[in-house]
This record gives C-alpha cells, structure tokens and sequence, in this order.
C-alpha cells in the first residue's frame, strides 16, 4: 500500500487535502477516487486513509482508525557520520534508515572532501532529512530518525552524548563487537570520511572516551562501513535477531 509522509495533525473522520508533493506521486502511481493509502507524521502511528478525489493540482482523503505500529528497533542507535562527497552521504543516510538508525549527525573532519558551512550547511541538512522522509515511506517506520545541524569533530567530542557505548570505526582498531559482555540498548557509532579520520582524530577520539571498533580484516569504504557495522549490531543486539 503506499505511504505518504504528511506535516500536519491527523485524525480518524478527518478530511485532508493532501500536500503538493504527495499529489504529485498519486498521480504518478495512477491511483483513483476509492484506493487506499497509509499516512504518517512522525508521532510513531500510522493512519490508514481513503482516496476521496483527485485533480491536476488537489487530492482529498479520508483518514481511518489510528493504528499504533511500530517499527523501531529495541537498540537505539546513533550514526556520527563524516561528511562524505558524491552520493555516498545520501546513500549511508537511505540505508541507514532502512537499518534502523536512529539520529545521524554528520560531522566535518579533516580529510572530508565536501566543506559547508552557513547557508549552504542549513540547506545540504534539510535535504538530507528529506532523503530521511522519503527512506520511512519507503521502508514503513512511522518515527523519523532526525538529522541534526552539521558539527565539527572537536564540536562533536565536547557533547559527550550519552551512550552505553560509543564506538569509532578504525582499522587500527582491537576491539569487536562480539568482545562486548554486555549488550547495549543505546549506542553511538562514528565513521570517518573517504580515506578516514586522521590520527590526531582518532586520537582525540579515544581521549575523550570512544573506543576503537575494527570490522575485519578488509578496508572498507566510508560507506560500506558504516553500513556494516550497523547491520551487525542489529544482529547482536537489535531486531534482526
């Protein structure tokens, strides 16, 4: 059935004029007076709904019994990610989602390739978080994962977020994820940029409480690693047990 994110209250019997975004994929996909269509907001519900009309330029529905599905993973799982060029960045956010990551920061590092800052910053974040949007009416999760403001490594270290664990991605790393005794419900993983975090970086890291998490004996790519560790943790302590 399709899903359709929506920036507004919804209501059972509530009459809605759908957004113009969300008319154009209607049309799109050809649905008629009468389909039905799911819509979410955010709260963690989902609100099933039947197509009453459609124009060129308007779509009404009416909106259905609230239904409180969950789709959230029981490990809460936070993604530092190093700003990485190309598509890379959107497509670690895409996956990520589809994982069941729940916030990404995304940080500038030393040997991040893209630099934004000010307007250029605020408008990359909001397409990002856009990219979120369109990943949970893709993969059915009714609670968005926020993307917050864009921080600098040294920023970033200075939150001291709290955390069970807080991981960082290193092939110079010792530590694994099966060495772990006790399993954690919160955890915050951090991944370098094309090429890594610089061993000053690094170093900065692990002072300020960050453990080293290697993956194996490959090097992988920014985005594959990030990925990876995220699907093992979901296998060791998530919902893909």
């Amino acid at each position: 059935m399709p899903r359709f994110y929506v920036r507004t209250l919804l209501g059972a019997g509530q009459e809605l004029s759908l957004p113009d975004a969300v008319v154009r994929h209607i049309q799109v996909l050809r649905l008629q007076a009468g389909d039905a269509l799911t819509l979410f907001n955010g709260d963690g519900c989902e609100y099933p709904a039947t197509l009453l009309s459609l124009g060129k330029r308007d779509a009404r529905c009416l909106i259905g019994e609230r239904s409180e599905t969950s789709r959230e993973s029981p490990l809460w799982l936070g993604l530092a990610q190093a700003i990485s060029s190309g598509d890379r960045m959107e497509f670690t956010l895409q996956k990520g989602v589809e994982m069941g990551v729940s916030v990404f920061q995304p940080l500038s590092t030393e040997r991040s390739i893209v630099r934004l800052s000010g307007e250029r910053a605020q408008k990359r974040v909001e397409r990002w978080q856009e990219i979120v949007l369109s990943a949970c009416e893709q993969c059915g999760r009714n609670t968005l994962p926020e993307v917050r403001p864009i921080l600098t490594l040294r920023e970033w270290l200075a939150e001291l977020p709290a955390a069970d664990a807080q991981l960082v991605l290193s092939p110079l790393g010792e530590r694994r994820l099966a060495d772990m005794a006790t399993a954690p419900s919160r955890v915050w993983l951090m991944a370098g940029p094309e090429g890594g975090l610089s061993a000053q970086e690094e170093a900065q890291s692990l002072d300020a409480g960050w453990q080293a998490l290697k993956l194996g004996p490959r090097i992988l790519r920014t985005e594959t690693a990030a990925l990876a560790a995220v699907a093992a943790m979901q296998t060791l302590w998530g919902d893909y047990r």
